[in-house]
């Protein structure tokens, strides 16, 4: 794949990005805010706090505030993923382009959200102590690391495996190895769990949920637009001439 083609895809997958971001942020705001909002009257109830200035108002934090950091991140995982798209093409089996592109998006959801999270679980913001904030980010991006780096080398050992032992038994393995090592690795890095004692656990779940389906909205929706896109870009189709070209 040579240059042009990359760089031509690398901004089809950020505007692909930009548009999930769209989809993911109304499903944020519609399903997502609730659970926020319940996270800060607990923590308005709770603090010995009072009279502090608000530097911005929630009205703003859930509108533009929110619409902003969704629509950055998904074009930062559009350009990534379109990245990685251009690795994967050709690489891990004849898929076309759309099937690429939906694996792609299924390895991203997994491997940057959903392992990590099994360790590390979501909370609201307004939920933790903030003395350890810079603690469990810092826990997380390992954590997010940690799992494309295994991911990547599950993949690897598959392929490398697959003449001898057939692509089933090789992605079978490579599978339970990631597995495997991902779980000795979740018993080894430390705790992060910071909930307070007596938060709402309906509140807490219901917002690691929208939190899931925020990021399953986002990544689907990457899949399937740039999908498309990738398609025109490596698959385009044979334009066909007058009708009466056509006749010998």
């Amino acid at each position: 794949m040579n240059s042009v083609t990359v760089r031509t895809l690398l901004v089809r997958g950020m505007l692909a990005g930009l548009a999930a971001g769209v989809l993911a942020f109304v499903f944020a705001f519609l399903v997502g805010e609730g659970p926020v909002d319940a996270a800060i009257a607990f923590e308005e109830a709770n603090s010995h706090e009072h009279g502090g200035e608000e530097l911005v108002s929630r009205t703003v934090q859930s509108t533009a505030g929110l619409a902003t950091g969704v629509l950055v991140f998904g074009i930062a995982i559009g350009g990534i993923a379109a990245l990685a798209f251009c690795f994967a093409w050709g690489r891990i089996g004849r898929f076309g382009a759309r099937a690429t592109a939906a694996l792609t998006a299924l390895a991203g959801f997994l491997l940057v959200y959903m392992v990590p999270i099994l360790k590390y679980p979501a909370n609201p913001p307004a939920v933790g102590n903030p003395d350890t904030i810079g603690k469990r980010t810092i826990l997380f991006v390992l954590m997010i690391a940690l799992s494309v780096l295994l991911g990547t080398a599950a993949v690897l050992l598959g392929r490398r495996l697959a003449p001898r032992w057939g692509n089933w038994n090789a992605s079978v393995t490579a599978g339970v190895a990631f597995v495997a090592v991902v779980a000795v690795a979740m018993a080894v890095l430390p705790h992060g769990d910071n909930t307070p004692k007596g938060f709402p656990a309906n509140d807490l779940w219901e917002f690691r949920l929208a939190s899931i389906g925020i990021q399953a909205v986002l990544w689907a929706g990457f899949g399937l637009l740039f999908g498309f896109l990738a398609e025109r870009v490596l698959e385009p189709k044979p334009v066909r001439g007058p009708a009466s070209a056509q006749v010998a």
